[in-house]
């Protein structure tokens, strides 16, 4: 019985794209957590997969250069997506992940209506840190980002650079972000918003 099971796990991450990240709960249809966590144990000892953070793992993607790990918003997003959670980048990772800033922060932090904790991955973590419900009511992903970072950089550090990658991140997303973005504006500071708002109404049309 438990040789079929494992079986069936096995099977199932031969499916799974490389450096794709999975965790034990995407294995529900076996109803079994104690023989998941020991089959995908084994592959790890195997080296078939590989464990990124505390229960999150992934089919390997090798390149000449050695195998590409995910980033560590890719993680925060599965552990995210696992616990049924929001998050959203604060700082200087919310900075780095839109380009503002070419600095890697040593820890990504951000903020969750979830369980607050710190994950480690290899020398680095990943921080969630609680929020009041009010930081989740935006509708869309990318402004409520623009909206985190630029409280980051303050009304005085907004370069001409960093206003035109703005120009561009609009105008590069989808339909559906677009049409969140009039309802998200309005939760944020009124200097962003008068800074934002002309370039919405000529980016979106």
């Amino acid at each position: 019985m438990e040789g079929n099971i494992s079986q069936t796990i096995r099977e199932q991450i031969k499916h799974i794209k490389a450096g794709e990240l999975f965790t034990i709960s995407d294995f529900e249809n076996v109803n079994n957590d104690n023989l998941v966590t020991r089959t995908l144990s084994r592959l790890q000892n195997e080296g078939t997969i590989v464990r990124v953070a505390t229960g999150i793992y992934m089919n390997p993607k090798k390149t000449q250069f050695g195998i590409l790990y995910p980033t560590l918003d890719q993680i925060a997003q599965k552990i995210a997506e696992r616990d049924k959670a929001q998050i959203i980048p604060t700082g200087d990772t919310a900075l780095n992940i839109l380009g503002f800033s070419t600095q890697v922060p040593m820890n990504a932090v951000y903020i969750t209506n979830g369980a607050k904790r710190k994950v480690k991955v290899g020398e680095r973590s990943i921080i969630f840190k609680n929020a009041v419900q009010k930081n989740f009511q935006f509708k869309g992903t990318l402004l409520p980002l623009i909206i985190i970072a630029l409280k980051e950089l303050g009304e005085n550090r907004v370069t001409d650079n960093i206003k035109n990658k703005i120009i561009n991140l609009i105008s590069e997303s989808n339909t559906e972000e677009k049409t969140t973005m009039m309802n998200d504006l309005y939760l944020s500071p009124v200097w962003i918003k008068e800074f934002l708002l002309p370039i919405i109404k000529t980016t979106i049309k």
